[in-house]
């Protein structure tokens, strides 16, 4: 075994059941004192003495053409260090997805086999998209924290399920939760976060929501508390080693950075993607990170070439790829202070660091560029514009990666990011959607080697490796839970021979439809119903059914970037392939395929939230996530407030969401204001002009939604002692969501605030009493 050959001071014990037995007693008791025996046993351990320290590092969101370590134009210090120190891999495999490639990752498994099969806020009833790893697949924290491990994870979680993350729980499926087994958390539990405000949790607790100062980002704070985990843990038990899990939010949407890291890339992009594209193809090729018989894949039809763009728009598009890119290269610095912390403590040598650069591929969600990337989400087309008038309203191109933008790039872009592969993130169907560099080092065990791997793996080889190095046997019984077989192979064969035949000879991989099978260095794939980067819902996904679809083949020993389709060619190979599919979809609980676009497209309704159609909350009520609270931009209902209001009553009675898309309720200057902020497009204001009555009185907010149609305007009535004071009319709404981290608050506006009118008075918490805030669906 090549762990044995790695790991020779003292003796692993592998356990087949965990946890283990507790540790038998030395002593023996008698009936006094002077009648026993007092011997205790050494301490046992459950590891070779020189078992090293794990960090897993994966960024998000980052497609695989642009880190500088293989030829493109982000500075990537960190990946280049690991690089020169270790090896990397040049056909590496994610999920193509966030939730399914993180769930993936860390139990070893398929995604679909672990509830995973969606990202979690959009997670349904079908047990491969449940967004609940099962506790027959113990995550690699579990099993180590048994082993004698300490293990924290950092950043960006998106593994619990979206109507489980309120202050109370349930803690089960959290990160330090029964069924997770981390010792520590500290970062945010949805799919993607503010990185100025962010929803943070530390362990079960959510932090203050004031938590974001100036001068605050979220990808240094989770660096810091990294680096401080880590030297307690060594410092407190030193024979103890420990695995780091650091995953921060960037550089998934929305692009928040510093105005200096942003102005480091002015002018860099100016030749547009199509040239950049060109650029990086020609670097890789000369660095020999793919071969020398790679033909770089076309822009597809429904994508805009960079000559398309009007002139009048090209400095919008290219100040959200700099933004970008300044906020990419400082996450990966922020990745090298974990480095030197190890240098700090004399522990990097024997430290196993896998570097995932990604954790699917670029991503094209920014659709035609975006001031607020989650109307993408939303299916609301807009007019590139608007975005550009909402942004110059603010302030002009500086807004960009500042707290008053949710800004996203072109997914021309995330095409460029992906190079030579075709398509981005979401697309499972072809490598620019599930290819990923990864980089392993550990200095005491790997020799440096600059020659790629370039064996097929997938994120769940990672586990695998770290078992098969640690000489663990994977666990049969966790809990009194049999356990589900590991789906993925250890890497360890490849670390000191490049060349090895690869062991990894079948892989699947499936996202809302679209689907790709992998055998023996054959390909058969279909895109599926969804195009990424097309803005709104195509109608014809309704009629969509996957016996419908047409396949591709692609020859892998000959085609390494799927340039050339062979499926006319080679009509038996293809059948073999998608029946090699159906039955592996079967087996990791895959069917219905497409099952993931239940909760996305077909029924949003069905997206989890909280069931209830009343609500009663008082003013101690905060930072209640937003996918757990009443959806009241979205559905029919009655909102009434009984509250005290005396003359000089101000602040925020209630709010849902984030100056990047909500609404909100407040009293300033004897008048109450409604807001509803659609994704900084449109913003609409409904203000009472009488006086205000002041005493205990009853406020409420009738929203009636007066279309079915997708998105459909809103009336909104406002009434204060049963007298109407104001109304008017929602020109459109959001029916999915207006954030993903943010929350609905009362009495105040937590993390980022709604409304540009408070914006300097955030949290801008109402100076009165609120007794009662009740929400009635309609």
């Amino acid at each position: 075994m090549w762990a044995a050959t790695l790991l020779t001071a003292g003796t692993a014990i592998a356990q087949e059941t965990l946890p283990f037995p507790p540790k038998p007693s030395g002593s023996t008791a008698g009936p006094t004192i002077a009648e026993s025996t007092y011997s205790p046993l050494p301490p046992q351990s459950h590891l070779t003495d020189d078992a090293p320290n794990i960090v897993i590092i994966m960024l998000d969101d980052v497609g695989p053409a642009l880190p500088h370590t293989f030829g493109g134009p982000i500075t990537t210090p960190t990946l280049d260090a690991l690089a020169q120190e270790g090896i990397a891999y040049s056909r590496f495999h994610n999920a193509a997805m966030c939730s399914p490639t993180r769930a993936s990752l860390l139990t070893g498994r398929n995604h679909h086999r672990v509830g995973n099969g969606q990202i979690a806020e959009l997670a349904n009833d079908w047990d491969g998209y449940t967004g609940r790893i099962p506790r027959t697949a113990a995550p690699v924290a579990k099993v180590l924290s048994d082993y004698g491990y300490a293990t924290a994870a950092f950043g960006k979680w998106h593994n619990t399920p979206a109507n489980e993350t309120t202050a109370v729980g349930p803690y089960t499926n959290w990160p330090v939760g029964e069924a997770i087994g981390f010792d520590y958390f500290y970062g945010f539990l949805a799919g993607e976060s503010s990185q100025w405000e962010p929803a943070v949790v530390e362990n079960t607790n959510r932090l203050d929501p004031s938590h974001g100062k100036e001068g605050y980002h979220f990808t240094e704070d989770m660096a810091d508390k990294a680096v401080s985990w880590m030297k307690q843990v060594h410092a407190l038990t030193p024979e103890r080693p420990f695995m780091v899990y650091w995953a921060p939010g960037a550089s998934h949407g929305p692009h928040h950075i510093f105005k200096e890291w942003a102005d480091k890339y002015a002018g860099r992009f100016d030749e547009g993607w199509d040239e950049l594209r060109e650029e990086i193809f020609a670097k890789q090729k000369e660095i020999g990170w793919i071969p020398e018989n790679t033909d770089l894949t076309e822009r597809p039809d429904s994508l805009a070439a960079w000559d398309d763009i009007p002139e009048d728009e090209r400095e919008f598009q290219l100040r959200l790829m700099e933004v970008f890119a300044g906020y990419t290269e400082h996450a990966d610095t922020q990745a090298g202070r974990l480095l030197e912390a190890l240098d700090e403590m004399g522990v990097r040598d024997n430290t196993l660091i896998f570097y995932v650069w990604g954790d699917n591929g670029s991503s094209a969600e920014g659709q035609n560029g975006s001031i607020s990337e989650l109307l993408a989400q939303n299916g609301i087309s807009t007019e590139i514009k608007d975005h550009i008038k909402a942004m110059n309203d603010l302030g002009g191109l500086d807004v960009l990666g500042s707290p008053k933008a949710d800004n996203m790039y072109h997914a021309g872009w995330a095409w460029a990011g992906s190079t030579p592969y075709r398509s981005t993130k979401l697309v499972a169907a072809h490598f620019g959607g599930t290819r990923t560099p990864l980089v392993v080092s550990w200095p005491k065990k790997i020799v440096p080697d600059d020659t790629p791997r370039s064996q097929f793996h997938h994120v769940n080889d990672i586990v695998p490796t770290i078992y098969d190095v640690l000489d663990i046997t994977p666990p049969e019984t966790v809990d009194g839970i049999s356990q589900d077989p590991l789906d993925g192979v250890s890497m360890a064969y490849t670390f000191d021979t490049p060349d090895a035949e690869g062991q990894k000879t079948s892989q699947y991989f499936e996202v809302m439809g679209s689907r790709s099978y992998y055998e023996d260095e054959w390909i058969a794939s279909v895109f599926g119903p969804r195009t990424p980067w097309t803005p709104g819902v195509d109608p014809a996904i309704f009629k969509w059914s996957p016996d419908d679809d047409t396949w591709e083949l692609h020859d892998l020993t000959a085609d390494h970037s799927q340039a050339h389709n062979l499926a006319n060619d080679h009509a038996d190979k293809v059948e073999a392939l998608k029946e090699a599919f159906r039955a592996t979809a079967k087996e990791n609980k895959v069917f219905p395929v497409g099952g993931g676009l239940w909760s996305v497209v077909f029924h949003p309704e069905d997206a989890p939230s909280n069931p209830a159609t009343e609500f009663t909350y008082t003013q101690e009520v905060i930072g209640v996530p937003e996918f757990t609270a009443p959806k009241v931009g979205a559905r029919s209902n009655i909102v009434t407030i009984q509250a005290e209001l005396a003359e000089d009553s101000e602040g925020v009675l209630y709010a849902l969401g984030a100056f990047s898309g909500g609404l909100a309720l407040w009293v300033d200057q004897g008048k109450l204001t409604y807001e509803y902020n659609l994704f900084e497009i449109e913003r609409t204001q409904i203000t009472t002009t009488d006086a205000l009555p002041t005493g205990k009185i009853s406020i409420e907010v009738e929203t009636t939604k007066t279309s079915d149609k997708h998105a459909g305007p809103l009336d909104v009535v406002i009434r204060v002692n049963g007298t109407e004071m104001a109304k008017g009319t929602v020109p459109r709404s959001a029916p999915l969501t207006f954030t993903a981290n943010d929350a609905f608050d009362v009495g105040r506006d937590s993390y980022s605030p709604v409304s540009e009118v408070y914006f300097e008075r955030k949290p801008f918490e109402f100076n009165g009493t609120i007794d009662q805030l009740k929400v009635s669906y309609k």
